[in-house]
């Protein structure tokens, strides 16, 4: 528990040896401050954020848009997958082009719409059926170590099993919503929480529907059936529990749900049963959580690496990122250890390992042409649709 003085108090679920930066402590106590707050439980994977610390769930009796942050409804769904052979090189080639949206009139034939039941929320056609940018990625997995055999059955999963794992959020929406608050409100609480509330739902489903779009994208791209996912976990909104208001800002919902704790393109992610208390804000870690910013991961990363060994990753896996900028601020290197977040749950009792999933290739934006990567770089035209 923090020693600090501030309005409410403040729990870091990570051991001494952990790498957690004091600027994100210290974000922690600055939220803590606000009129309103009751408790902020700091996960393993805390780093500083705009405004807001990432990697925390926040409790509190006044709603703070800022503290869901631009990305809401941003999550990890995990779909399973059947392949007569995985072989990472082919199948690499093989992944849509998850940069271009899928358009309701222009793509109306496409297979990947069967996984929309109902509206599309908010109306919201921008985007849609893409991945994004930062540390949002589309993988095909496979799971690795079993350490809960009985928990993994009930998930459907086995050792050997190939997974589609989809890291997105609600593309523009979310930044829609927060701007419109900002314009009036500025850091402040929402002036009508319903009506912010409404719209979050909103991005909250949208996020969702994009993830199982882009999912089913890929499945038929790789010659398989979609699935329906067995984790889809949302870790940038906000939850009203008991008249209050739970903010998480890169944490997960940790009362009894499964998640996937991401870590790296060249390290396991893991699949953990969350069972986190009132102190932890019923809250787990979404993922290793960022140890360099971009700025330092581009600069540290071009000294030591080269783009081709950052196409091949430390567990054999490829990556397939036609943005070399990108390339290197997502390195694994950026990140901290994911064993230390995951030993860091288990030690504070929050989450119980089920089983690892390794990489085989993981998607982040198009590989460029020879003609694309010779042309001036001019800022792509937006696709837009109906509204």
């Amino acid at each position: 528990m923090s020693e600090h003085p501030s309005a409410a108090t403040v729990s870091v679920f990570a051991s001494p040896g952990s790498w957690i930066e004091s600027d994100a402590v210290a974000q922690c106590h600055q939220v803590a401050a606000l009129d309103g707050m009751v408790h902020v439980a700091a996960m393993p994977d805390l780093h500083p954020g705009k405004g807001a610390p990432i990697g925390a769930a926040m409790l509190s009796t006044v709603l703070y848009p800022l503290l869901v942050g631009s990305d809401i409804g941003c999550g990890i769904a995990v779909f399973p997958v059947r392949l007569k052979r995985a072989v990472p090189e082919k199948l690499a080639a093989r992944f849509p082009d998850l940069d271009r949206a899928l358009d309701p009139d222009l793509d109306a034939d496409d297979p990947a719409w069967d996984v929309l039941a109902g509206d599309i929320p908010a109306g919201h056609v921008d985007g849609l059926g893409t991945v994004g940018r930062g540390n949002h990625f589309v993988e095909l997995a496979q799971v690795g170590t079993v350490f809960e055999a009985e928990h993994s059955a009930r998930l459907g999963v086995a050792a050997g099993d190939l997974l589609l794992i989809v890291h997105s959020g609600s593309r523009g929406l979310g930044e829609r919503i927060l701007r419109a608050h900002t314009e009036t409100q500025g850091a402040g609480p929402a002036a009508d929480p319903a009506a912010y509330l409404a719209m979050h739902d909103d991005a909250v489903r949208w996020g969702s529907l994009n993830r199982r779009l882009m999912a089913a994208r890929v499945a038929h791209a790789l010659g398989a059936e979609p699935t329906a996912p067995i984790v889809d976990m949302c870790h940038n909104l906000v939850e009203v529990r008991d008249g209050q208001y739970l903010h998480r800002k890169g944490a997960a919902p940790g009362d009894g749900r499964d998640v996937l704790v991401a870590g790296t393109r060249g390290t396991p992610s893991y699949l953990v049963a969350t069972h986190a208390g009132s102190e932890a804000n019923h809250s787990v870690a979404h993922g290793a959580g960022r140890k360099m910013s971009r700025a330092d991961a581009l600069r540290r990363g071009r000294a030591k690496h080269t783009v081709a060994e950052l196409r091949r990753t430390p567990v054999g896996s490829l990556v397939v990122c036609g943005d070399r900028q990108l390339l290197f601020e997502e390195a694994p290197t950026a990140y901290k250890r994911i064993e230390q977040v995951i030993n860091d749950l288990v030690a504070h009792d929050l989450a119980t390992p089920v089983a690892t999933t390794v990489p085989l290739v993981t998607y982040k934006t198009p590989e460029k042409t020879a003609a694309q990567a010779a042309a001036p770089r001019r800022d792509r035209p937006r696709v837009r649709g109906r509204r």
